[in-house]
C-alpha cells in the first residue's frame, strides 16, 4: 500500500461570496488572525507528513505562488533591522524547494475537473484533496491513519443537525469501525428531509488515482459542473469508501460567517491575544 505523499488544493475558485474583498485578492489569501487561509491549511498537511502540494490555480491567483516562494527583499530587510524572529517564521513556512507545483484551471468547470487538472503530477499514486475554505486542526492526521488501517479511499466527515444537511454532500453509512466506517453511497445537496445520514464531507479526501480516468469522462452533474462527489460514487462501485469521524471543528471560510467564527477561534487560541480578545468581545455583546 502507497503511503500518501502528495496533496492538491484546488484555489481556483473566484471567491464570489466574498466581494469586493475577492476582486483583486485571492479569497485563499484571506487572512485568518496573521495567517492566509491557504497558510493554515498547509500548516495542517506538513504536520501529518504530507511533502507535496499541488495548487490548481486559475487567473489572478500568482499572488498565491508567491506566498510560498522566496521573498528576497522582506528576507534582507527583517535581517538589517534585527528583526531575526520574523525572518525565521517566515523561513519555517516555506515548503522546501520542489514540494510545491502549480497547475491552471483554465475554465470554472467544477471540484472534479480542479481534481482532474492534477492528474499529471499526482502520477500513479494515491493522493489527498484538501478544500482550502475548510480551516481544521489535526483532521489530515486522523485521516492517514485511517487510510493506514483501511487503505482505498477516504472521506473525512462531520455530523450536522438534520435540517442542514441539504447543504451539503452527505454519505451514508454501512459497517462502522470504531472512528471509520464503509461508506455505501454519498449524494451532493440531497433536497430536505432524504438525506441518507446527517454525516456530511467536509473537505478532505484521500483517494487512489483511478478516479482520474472517471473525472476525464467529464460528465457533468449538478449546476453542470464536474462534480467530484459524483466521480467517487463511480468509483466506489469498484474500490472501498471508508469515512472518518473527525474529532474536532471545522470552520467553512468560504462562508461569511465561517470566515468571521474561525478569526474568533483561531484568536481565542493566541495565549498574547486571548485575554484582550474576550474583554473586546464581551464589550460588544454588552452593546448589542
Amino acid at each position: 500500500m502507497k503511503r500518501i505523499r502528495k496533496a492538491v488544493l484546488p484555489v481556483a475558485g473566484l471567491g464570489t461570496r466574498f466581494l469586493p474583498a475577492t476582486k483583486a485578492v485571492p479569497k485563499e489569501m484571506l487572512t485568518v488572525v496573521d495567517r492566509p487561509v491557504v497558510q493554515h491549511v498547509v500548516d495542517e498537511a506538513r504536520e501529518a507528513g504530507i511533502e507535496h502540494f499541488i495548487f490548481v490555480t486559475g487567473r489572478g491567483k500568482a499572488v498565491i505562488e508567491d506566498h510560498f516562494d522566496i521573498s528576497y527583499e522582506l528576507d534582507r530587510t527583517l535581517q538589517e533591522r534585527g528583526k531575526q524572529e520574523a525572518y525565521e517564521a517566515l523561513k519555517k513556512d516555506l515548503p522546501a524547494a520542489g514540494q510545491t507545483s502549480f497547475t491552471r484551471q483554465q475554465e470554472p468547470l467544477g471540484l472534479g475537473h480542479a481534481v482532474w487538472c492534477a492528474r499529471e503530477i499526482v502520477g500513479d499514486e494515491p493522493f489527498a484533496v484538501i478544500l482550502p475554505d475548510m480551516l481544521s486542526r489535526g483532521s489530515m492526521v486522523q485521516m492517514l491513519k485511517a487510510y493506514d488501517q483501511h487503505g482505498g479511499n477516504i472521506i473525512a466527515v462531520e455530523e450536522v443537525a438534520p435540517d442542514q444537511t441539504h447543504q451539503y454532500g452527505i454519505v451514508s453509512v454501512g459497517q462502522e469501525f470504531g472512528d471509520t466506517f464503509e461508506i455505501t453511497g454519498m449524494v451532493e445537496k440531497p433536497p430536505k428531509g432524504t438525506a441518507p445520514s446527517n454525516y456530511i464531507i467536509s473537505g478532505r479526501y484521500i483517494l487512489q488515482p483511478e478516479i482520474f480516468s472517471i473525472l476525464e469522462r467529464g460528465e457533468r452533474g449538478a449546476g453542470g459542473e464536474i462534480q467530484l462527489t459524483d466521480g467517487m460514487k463511480r468509483l466506489s462501485e469498484t474500490q472501498k469508501f471508508y469515512g472518518m469521524h473527525y474529532r474536532g471543528k471545522t470552520y467553512d471560510t468560504g462562508s461569511k460567517l465561517g470566515f468571521l467564527v474561525a478569526n474568533l477561534a483561531y484568536g481565542l487560541e493566541r495565549p498574547e491575544l486571548r485575554d484582550a480578545l474576550k474583554q473586546e468581545i464581551e464589550a460588544l455583546l454588552k452593546k448589542g
